[in-house]
């Protein structure tokens, strides 16, 4: 877009553009939305991916997050759609050919033994939680002085990371990246909701099959 718009400014005005940076349409994981992956996460995600450049996304999605699980709540629904914390579009991916973590709340029944996709393991930590080739999965639930009423009925969260298109290998190894990932990202999301006890999710991810 800024391509197009300096070429419709003309010459002139072209020239000056050239003089100032440009932002980065591509960043690499650890920048990829606001820093939510920094640290050794970043290389876990480049490696389940397979892609080291991804499109810049907004550094809001923690807070998107947030308000979206607390509207939920307080709706007194049993579920609700929640929202994206971090979407993963690979530089030169199709536009189908994305990964990234979303959180909901999710309903009582929702936490089963049955359903799982196909080839996915139940692992130990949390309500309920799982991994899989492309992704894991991760069920806890919060109490918070942030959620009236939460000592009572606590905000059920599901959170979900899905590594998107990749040709990674399918090992024990790789499925605990991907848990990982999940689980590190979760953590901040219970500080942001200062839930107690952490929501119940350990300091370390607990990667035993159940």
């Amino acid at each position: 877009m800024a391509a197009a718009m300096v070429l419709a400014l003309g010459a002139g005005s072209a020239a000056c553009a050239s003089d100032e940076k440009e932002p980065k349409t591509f960043v690499g994981a650890d920048e990829v939305c606001g820093g939510v992956f920094a640290g050794s996460l970043a290389d876990m995600v480049e490696k389940v991916t397979g892609d080291k450049l991804f499109f810049r996304q907004s550094p809001e999605g923690m807070k998107r997050v947030v308000a979206a699980l607390k509207e939920g709540y307080a709706s007194g629904r049993t579920w609700a759609g929640g929202d994206t914390l971090c979407e993963l579009n690979p530089k030169g991916a199709e536009q189908t050919d994305h990964g990234g973590v979303k959180y909901s709340m999710y309903a009582p029944q929702d936490v089963e033994d049955e359903g799982l996709p196909a080839g996915d393991e139940l692992y130990t930590m949390g309500v309920q939680s799982s991994v899989g080739r492309g992704g894991a999965s991760l069920y806890f639930e919060c109490v918070s002085p942030q959620l009236e009423g939460s000592d009572e009925t606590p905000l059920r969260i599901h959170g979900g990371f899905g590594r998107g298109k990749s040709d990674a290998p399918d090992t024990r190894e790789y499925r605990n990246m991907n848990m990982r990932i999940l689980h590190a990202v979760s953590l901040e999301l219970v500080k942001e909701l200062d839930c107690e006890n952490n929501g119940g999710l350990p300091k370390s991810p607990v990667l035993t099959p159940k």
